[in-house]
């Protein structure tokens, strides 16, 4: 005997519960296989798990679309705060700068190292780091770090910084609009399981096995069959 998977997915719950509804589109909804009771609550409720379905896709659009941008902008940022580092480093080695003045910046006075700038959020410690630190040195009468001047990094890494905000409140709605989706997930199987139960209760009786199975496809339901279970069944018959 074939055996029936509930739906895994998102868009195979809708098209499950749509399968009813589509069905008393068509006919009059006492020759349907299923009560009015819960053709009812799958009406009501189809329309807002679409809602969900389509609000989650629209966030993780919004968020995927920024993101390329985004990461653009931390490549950029990234390279002028770490060739700033290297700059301030060899002003160092060349007492242009004294050693004692990298503290400033929040650096290691006893090693010239880049600091880890692989993820973001070190990137932007960072960065708000180096811009203070050469802000503060130069007030105390410092000579300006050029190629890149802080101005040229500051411009980039604010422009980092906006993407980064941006990006992490995109990132939040896509989650939070994920758990909104996945909360009704339940419910929209209890609905399709209620279904499937009903329809294959009306047609239980039905002959041969093929036809009542096509009669209870038409409600949506999927069912599969094992290796080699098909053919023997055609052969039977």
């Amino acid at each position: 005997m074939p055996y029936r998977r509930l739906p895994n997915t998102d868009q195979a719950r809708i098209r499950a519960l749509k399968a009813v509804v589509v069905k008393a589109d068509i006919y009059n909804v006492y020759d349907l296989a299923v009560s009015l009771k819960t053709l009812t609550n799958v009406r009501n409720f189809l329309t807002k798990f679409e809602a969900a379905q389509t609000y989650y896709a629209e966030c993780f659009e919004r968020q995927a679309q920024a993101g390329r941008k985004h990461q653009a902008n931390v490549k950029t940022a990234r390279l002028y705060i770490s060739h700033f580092i290297q700059v301030l480093n060899l002003a160092v080695i060349r007492s242009e700068v004294r050693k004692a003045h990298k503290e400033f910046y929040g650096l290691d006075t006893s090693n010239n190292n880049v600091p880890d700038l692989s993820t973001e959020s070190a990137l932007a410690e960072w960065g708000r780091k180096i811009v203070d630190g050469e802000n503060r040195r130069i007030s105390q009468g410092g000579i300006p770090i050029y190629n890149p001047t802080i101005a040229k990094v500051r411009v980039h890494y604010d422009i980092f910084m906006e993407s980064y905000e941006k990006q992490k409140n995109l990132q939040a709605l896509t989650s939070r609009s994920l758990d909104a989706l996945a909360s009704m997930r339940a419910t929209a199987d209890e609905l399709i399981l209620d279904i499937w139960n009903q329809v294959e209760k009306k047609y239980e009786g039905i002959t041969p096995n093929e036809k009542r199975l096509d009669l209870c496809r038409d409600y949506g339901l999927i069912y599969y069959y094992r290796t080699g279970e098909k053919h023997n069944e055609q052969a039977v018959r």
